[in-house]
């Protein structure tokens, strides 16, 4: 089963798989697909004259299915949302860790409560994450260390 849509659409079944991805302006693999270096075309010209450089890119003048890329680079273009979110455990641990020491990563790394023996380094990116991840919460939380220390000063 082909999971892009682009290419499910554009198959032949009566074709084979070179063909149809070639038919598409596709490539099967690598080989004999990217640039060689000229240099060593032109080195290896001169030792063996009968030898002569491979094609390059495939124009896509030939292609007879020319829209299934431009399909898949439209696609590939759209931008991306990130998924990417912190466990409810970590962003307790790092709560903490910000109350307790502010900025200073190192203290982190020696605090008791820093189970996984994590350096000022892995503690540095898990803040980090935690600030690109949740960013309404990350504020919140910060207003709320700031209220609650200028408070107990008066």
């Amino acid at each position: 089963m082909i999971e892009c849509p682009q290419i499910r659409k554009a198959w032949d079944n009566r074709k084979t798989a070179k063909q149809n991805l070639r038919d598409m302006g596709l490539a099967v693999g690598s080989k004999g697909v990217l640039p060689v270096n000229k240099a060593r075309i032109a080195l290896k010209c001169c030792f063996y004259p009968t030898l002569q450089a491979k094609d390059g890119p495939v124009d896509q003048t030939g292609l007879l299915k020319p829209y299934v890329i431009k399909e898949m680079e439209a696609e590939a273009s759209l931008p991306t949302i990130d998924k990417t979110t912190c466990s409810n455990d970590m962003i307790e641990f790092l709560q903490h860790m910000i109350k307790e020491h502010n900025e200073d990563y190192k203290a982190m790394a020696r605090d008791e409560k820093n189970y996984y023996q994590d350096t000022p380094k892995q503690i540095k990116r898990k803040v980090d994450l935690y600030k690109r991840c949740h960013p309404e919460e990350y504020a919140t939380f910060i207003a709320s260390l700031e209220t609650g220390s200028s408070s107990g000063m008066l």
